[in-house]
């Protein structure tokens, strides 16, 4: 009796094309409805260094001792305890998915049983983050190929990712991933980065998109530079820390939900007020304007031995916090997300996301409590608007990014000739460092600004 189910469980399997390790274990599951759902998705980096420029040469120093089985399975035991059903995304570094010593083989042994108890997915990370601002886009596709074909051989039984963590991509290489590797997930935007860590990249939607071949902040205007790749910001921000440039001021831009910038700065108390203030945010007015919520968070898992235990404990505490709060909270893989949204959504043309935010007084330095911004995204321009509303102040426009207008990648870096910036920036930039960038009201936009202001809102 047993083998007739294995044999009819393996023929469903192979019937709906399937990988048959799914049956083994929790199945990838993105047959569910966008609408209506308050989704965390949280990926995991491991890597042998911090920056692998390239197969051959990387920058900062080896992290073994901090990659360990001990620090694998704290950190899922973290996200477990809070939510049992959760599912994590590892992604592995090229080195990290070849290096022999006993900790790594360890490590990956470990995570493979993850995939195989709870769902987690195994993926690659191509460059551990920064991919485009060190390689060739050929290169990086290389990269990608090959690495995807050695976290197939360690999971074994005919393993495939859905998705793929990567920092940055560049639009080849999110056109590579979708046509040649069959993906259609991947982690390739870092919302609103710039002036901080090692590359920046401002000027995307921080919700889901599709990419156009031109630029890979650039939402598709059409079926002309249309990329099948629905592309994803890693890391949820504070909309107005993440207005900042950098350190600026003396804050961070990328105060969030990251540990990082949230814990690691701001203190226990202090981080977990703003992690939590981050998801309400989410999670409570924006959810009824656009139907969803959407958090992401980056861990690196050297953070959880680097970092101080308290750390990787809040995380257990932000997570059962959100779900006393939100009880419908779910926790699938970024992939299973993002290929629910790709279901309902076939290309950009219904985008309209639409965030308020108020100053929530706990980084005063950014999140000025008497300041609201506003966010408004969509497949032709983003734009964002700032007020003082203790004072009932007039909107003033500090980002007007317009995706009708061409855009252009840089060239092709290399090791010795890195290409930091990959932003997209036109019209009026959310950072502030040019001088057509000052705030300016809505009734200084030009007329044709307006009107294609007006094609989406009658009154922002």
């Amino acid at each position: 009796m047993k083998m007739r189910k294995m044999i009819a469980v393996a023929a469903i399997c192979v019937a709906a094309a399937l990988p048959c390790w799914a049956a083994g274990g929790v199945e990838f599951n993105s047959n569910w409805p966008v609408k209506g759902k308050r989704v965390i998705n949280i990926n995991t980096v491991v890597r042998v260094n911090q920056i692998e420029v390239s197969r051959d040469c990387n920058r900062g120093k080896d992290e073994a001792h901090l990659h360990t089985v001990e620090a694998v399975e704290t950190f899922r035991k973290a996200v477990s305890d809070a939510i049992p059903e959760a599912k994590v995304t590892w992604s592995f570094s090229w080195r990290a998915l070849q290096d022999p010593r006993p900790n790594y083989v360890a490590v990956r042994k470990r995570v493979v049983e993850y995939h195989r108890q709870y769902g987690d997915e195994i993926t690659f990370i191509p460059g551990a983050y920064f991919a485009p601002m060190y390689n060739s886009r050929a290169q990086t596709n290389r990269d990608i190929h090959d690495g995807l074909k050695l976290v197939s051989e360690m999971v074994g039984g005919g393993y495939r990712p859905h998705g793929i963590v990567a920092g940055f991509l560049a639009a080849d290489n999110l056109r590579f991933l979708a046509e040649e590797e069959g993906i259609h997930v991947a982690q390739g935007t870092i919302w609103s980065q710039y002036g901080i860590d090692n590359g920046d990249g401002d000027g995307s939607i921080s919700y889901p998109y599709y990419p156009s071949l031109e630029h890979a902040c650039k939402p598709a205007q059409g079926k002309a530079d249309f990329i099948d790749c629905v592309n994803l910001d890693g890391w949820t921000c504070d909309f107005l820390c993440a207005r900042k440039f950098g350190f600026e001021g003396g804050g961070n831009s990328r105060t969030g939900v990251g540990p990082i910038e949230t814990y690691g700065r701001l203190g226990l108390k202090n981080g977990m007020k703003e992690t939590r203030a981050v998801v309400r945010s989410h999670f409570g007015g924006n959810f009824k304007r656009n139907g969803f919520g959407w958090i992401v968070v980056n861990w690196e898992i050297c953070l959880v031995k680097l970092n101080r235990p308290e750390y990787t404990a809040a995380l257990t505490q932000w997570l059962k916090g959100v779900r006393e709060e939100f009880p419908d909270t779910i926790v699938p893989l970024m992939s299973e997300f993002g290929e629910a949204w790709r279901r309902e959504n076939p290309n950009n043309d219904k985008l309209d996301y639409r965030f308020v935010q108020r100053g929530n007084c706990i980084h005063r330095i950014f999140s000025e409590p008497n300041l609201e911004i506003r966010w408004y995204m969509n497949r032709k321009f983003r734009l964002a608007t700032l007020r003082d509303w203790t004072k009932n102040e007039p909107e003033m426009v500090i980002d007007f990014t317009r995706y009708d207008l061409p855009a252009k990648e840089p060239p092709d870096a290399s090791v010795k000739k890195p290409r930091r910036n990959w932003s997209l920036i036109n019209r009026i930039n959310q950072k502030g460092r040019r001088p057509q960038d000052a705030p300016i009201p809505l009734s200084a936009l030009t007329e044709e600004e307006r009107r294609l202001v007006d094609e989406y809102y009658q009154k922002p």
